[in-house]
């Protein structure tokens, strides 16, 4: 009987349930957004606090018919000036906001609004600077909480007017909040790192130990307000075994996580979607002792500007040449491409401007690489998935979509090869998650009892599940979530599935729910003795949790880092 490793923080469940270590994943995965978010914000306080003097005969209405008469006052004499403007020093002279604006999620913020004044009746007025406004009344000296959630990406002119009708004058005080979130835009496939030929940095190796700086900002028509980046990371020319991390440099400090790991003669690809440093550059470390060769090619960025936010879905097959789906049945032929239509087929809408892929190769005759790019076009030079003969290798790939729905993918091989293509999500104007990148940290690795795992291998046809969204008010609007599966200390062949499951977490003393059904499709295929990443945009559904099926027929080791997260709100 299949049995069910439950992950809250983590459980495990061979039957009966057993307690789990009494910090859930959600605790951390909730603190990880609660610290993305908060990043962006305003403060403006009380001192720069703009006065208004409405004309006196409104004095006596309220704040919302005061601001509809001062528009239709008549123009006052000198002389009745002189005498408003000393009435204004003793009208309620003490009134002044101070705003501060902060984000609990990527579209989201949260408004305080300390109001100073006389005990007099007011009327506020909220304007988030998107054509949407709050009113409220308060009551001399006052404390205003509020909440808005924007539909888009952006930064956005926040502005508080509290106005004293019985003394004819207004406070006005506000700032420009940026949303934390930032939506997509798709990139032709580009080359931005080559440390072979010298392509974005000076020809040669990069050390053990040493790190490759990748211009990003500024970079093949990249603008400068780039907050992320996906790029196509390939490790090569190696002696010996090591990993490689990408992260934001300038400003922060490099994490502990890896996004892809090699051992001696590999070329691995591995997609990764890394925050862009102050300076506009991404670092990317090379964990291992002996110099390697790093390549970088870009497929999308993400800023406040782009229009194209995500949509997950259950990973579903698209492409199978071994079955004849999506394209013709049989090998595609060397230094050759099929297109195939994505948009308008398999629940995605026809209108979406890029789409995340799993691209497998299966049974190579030889060495080479594919290339998957918009339906339109020529062949870029860039690469995603690189093999050598007879090897099963997949890759995540994010591919701008033509406007007529379809991708093409090329074998830049000299040998034919079958290729499988599995959609596990896509981006649109019409989509409304933006992706929040935050410090990236690990939630699981089966080789330690640690991070909740109580021990214990990942099981051949078995699966773990891993909670994610907490229960609470941070996490609404989860989309999907950024992931890195790395699969260690392979016995045999197989390969990893993740999918949303079905089930909540048992609580503890709960005995497990049956088992899931098994997904179809693939996101990383391993061999005996082989270490292999891969990068994840995994939706945990309506229960807050993701499966990871080992998909082998021998025991393996697996580690999950989280990077982000798309949200909706």
């Amino acid at each position: 009987m299949t049995a069910a490793f439950v992950a809250a923080g983590l459980g495990i469940i061979p039957g009966t349930a057993q307690a789990a270590d009494p910090v859930p994943l959600a605790a951390g995965v909730a603190d990880a957004i609660d610290k993305a978010s908060t990043s962006q914000g305003f403060h403006s306080p009380a001192g720069r606090t703009i006065r208004t003097t409405l004309p006196a005969s409104t004095g006596a209405k309220t704040g919302g018919s005061t601001l509809a008469n001062a528009r239709t006052a008549a123009p006052q004499t000198a002389a009745a000036s002189t005498e408003q403007a000393a009435l204004d020093a003793s009208a309620n002279p003490a009134l002044a906001v101070d705003v501060s604006g902060t984000s609990y999620t990527a579209h989201g913020i949260e408004l305080t609004t300390l109001i100073t004044s006389a005990d007099v009746a007011l009327d506020v007025v909220i304007d988030w600077g998107d054509g949407k406004t709050d009113t409220a009344t308060a009551q001399g000296n006052a404390e205003l909480h509020h909440s808005h959630t924007y539909d888009k990406s952006g930064e956005y002119q926040v502005k508080v007017t509290v106005t004293d009708g019985a003394n004819a004058v207004q406070a006005t005080n506000g700032g420009a909040f940026l949303t934390p979130g930032s939506d997509f835009t798709p990139h032709t496939p580009t080359r931005l790192l080559d440390t072979r030929d010298g392509t974005g940095a000076a020809a040669g190796k990069v050390p053990g130990q040493g790190t490759a700086r990748v211009k990003i900002a500024g970079n093949a028509s990249i603008p400068a307000g780039v907050t992320a980046v996906a790029l196509n990371v390939t490790v090569t020319e190696t002696v010996d075994s090591g990993y490689v991390t990408a992260w934001p440099g300038a400003g922060y400090d490099r994490p502990d996580t890896s996004n892809l790991n090699y051992t001696a003669g590999s070329s691995v690809p591995n997609l990764v979607i890394v925050p862009v440093g102050d300076d506009g550059y991404v670092e990317l470390f090379n964990g291992g002792w002996s110099s390697v060769d790093l390549i970088a090619d870009v497929t999308g960025y993400f800023t406040r500007a782009s229009d194209s936010g995500y949509t997950s879905m259950t990973p579903a097959r698209f492409v199978d040449t071994r079955e004849g789906i999506g394209t013709a049945k049989g090998m595609l032929a060397a230094r050759s491409a099929f297109t195939t239509r994505i948009g308008g087929l398999q629940g995605v809408p026809e209108n979406i401007t890029a789409v995340a892929l799993n691209v497998t190769v299966t049974e190579p005759q030889g060495p080479g690489h594919l290339t998957a790019f918009s339906g339109t076009g020529q062949a870029p030079t860039a690469s995603n998935v690189n093999f050598v003969p007879g090897q099963t290798v997949a890759n995540a790939v994010i591919v701008p979509v033509a406007p007529d729905g379809t991708i093409k993918v090329f074998n830049g091989a000299w040998s034919p090869t079958h290729v499988v293509v599995d959609v596990v999500g896509y981006y649109s104007k019409d989509s409304k998650a933006a992706f929040l990148p935050f410090t990236p940290f690990r939630t699981l690795d089966t080789r330690q009892q640690a991070y909740g795992w109580p021990g214990g291998r990942f099981r051949a046809r078995e699966y773990i599940s891993q909670g994610f969204t907490p229960e609470s008010a941070t996490a609404t609007g989860v989309e999907a979530y950024v992931l890195n599966a790395t699969v260690t200390e392979t016995a045999g062949t197989g390969f990893l599935s993740v999918a949303p499951s079905p089930y909540a977490l048992p609580e503890p003393g709960e005995t497990t729910p049956s088992a899931a059904t098994r997904p179809g499709s693939s996101t990383l295929n391993w061999t005996a003795g082989a270490t292999v990443p891969n990068l994840v945009q995994a939706s945990d559904g309506e229960h807050g949790v993701i499966d990871f099926w080992n998909q082998g027929h021998e025991d393996a080791d697996l580690v999950i880092d989280v990077f982000g997260v798309y949200q909706t709100k």
